[in-house]
């Protein structure tokens, strides 16, 4: 029976394969329906117990072996990004303007590998709950996992997942105790005025001046609210009113994101805009209407877990450490940290001169990674349930 670094050596053309094929045939969140149809077959034919339509379009594979009560969730998320890919690859996405530009499908792939290693070699004793995750890219996938009962119906003593870092050697891997992703709000603010001639602003509020002063307002909360040992973002990022150069508009849109690592700056950063907003508004003459949504919280490993993956990443990997920072992205993995002790692990797969950041039109999922990948799972689980 294949065992060690060759038995996974031999799983990775297929892989590879079956990542391009993903790659090919992206599906936006709560969409993966081809997706998860191949996973299903894929576990079943692995020999594992498996159920789709978790959460939606999630799956969970299921591998028992010996007579343990522990239990392991591994996770990978498997959705798409609203992205017009531009590599130019010949498996590139047959799908305008949706594409893996993120390496959910690597993710699968990595997993997948995991599963079929692992109930082939068998060197743990327990139960490991192998979780295909849907619309990881904001709409908040693992959350309606857990509402479906994720949790109830697969126990996980611990849950672990990887995700692909660019911007770390390949091969390499990186982990924290704590916060490692930042928790992700976004707001939307309507400004009204009444609209008038460009010619007569002393007839109307004028919304775009209401609209500039609390853009400037909102970038100043950051350095003027929260204390210099904290650490936050708040980036406007739209802004959009008028249609000709001598009307004064109606209405103003702005949009931007706030990320952070601690309710209580969070908590400090929506009061403080929606105080901005009441003042801007008076000061104007102009109604000004806020929508703030914290949609991800904090991705925040639990200390143990997060030195378990570091020790597991070290015996895989040339080079594994401590991240001494967090990321300012966000991740939805965060409900399941809330839901169950674990810990979440960059994989660095840059390649220098080749290499693009995630979410960009040029972004591919280096395939030199994924045994590593699947040696990492296979190692956490062998040291967590041993056999």
């Amino acid at each position: 029976m294949p065992d060690g670094k060759a038995g996974i050596e031999e799983l990775i053309a297929p892989l590879v394969a079956f990542r391009r094929d993903i790659h090919a045939h992206p599906e936006l969140g709560f969409a993966e329906h081809r997706t998860a149809a191949a996973i299903a077959e894929q576990l079943r034919a692995i020999g594992l117990e498996v159920e789709s339509g978790i959460g939606g379009t999630g799956v969970v594979g299921v591998l028992r072996n010996g007579d343990g009560k522990g239990s392991l969730g591994f996770r990978a998320d498997m959705d798409a990004l609203p992205i017009h890919e531009d590599t130019g690859l010949d498996y590139a996405s047959r799908t305008p303007g949706i594409f893996h530009g993120c390496g959910h499908d690597g993710h699968v792939a990595t997993l997948l590998g995991a599963a079929r290693h692992l109930a082939r070699t068998r060197h743990f004793n327990g139960t490991i709950n192998f979780i295909f995750q849907p619309a990881e890219e904001g709409l908040g996938g693992a959350h309606k996992m857990i509402e479906d009962g994720l949790f109830d119906r697969f126990p996980c003593d611990q849950v672990y997942a990887l995700h692909n870092w660019p911007d770390l050697p390949a091969g390499s891997a990186r982990t924290r105790p704590g916060p490692i992703m930042a928790a992700a709000d976004k707001f939307e603010i309507l400004v009204s005025g009444r609209g008038g001639h460009a010619a007569l602003p002393h007839q109307t509020p004028d919304a775009i001046v209401a609209a500039s002063e609390l853009a400037l307002q909102l970038n100043m909360i950051v350095s003027r609210r929260i204390p210099p040992t904290s650490s936050a973002v708040l980036s406007v990022t739209q802004i959009a009113g008028g249609h000709a150069h001598n009307v004064l508009p109606a209405e103003v849109r702005l949009a931007g994101t706030v990320r952070t690592f601690d309710p209580a700056v969070q908590d400090v950063i929506e009061a403080a805009l929606r105080d901005i907003a009441a003042g801007v508004a008076l000061a104007s003459g102009t109604r000004i209407d806020v929508s703030y949504n914290r949609y991800y919280p904090a991705t925040i490993n639990d200390a143990e877990c997060a030195a378990h993956a570091l020790a597991a990443a070290a015996a895989v990997c040339g080079d594994a450490a401590f991240a001494p920072d967090p990321a300012y992205t966000s991740e939805d993995f965060a409900f399941m940290l809330q839901a169950r002790p674990g810990a979440y692990l960059w994989l660095g797969q840059g390649r220098p001169g080749k290499e693009a950041p995630l979410h960009h039109p040029h972004y591919d999922f280096n395939d030199e990674v994924i045994g590593t990948g699947i040696a990492w799972f296979t190692e956490l689980a062998e040291r967590l349930l041993p056999a």
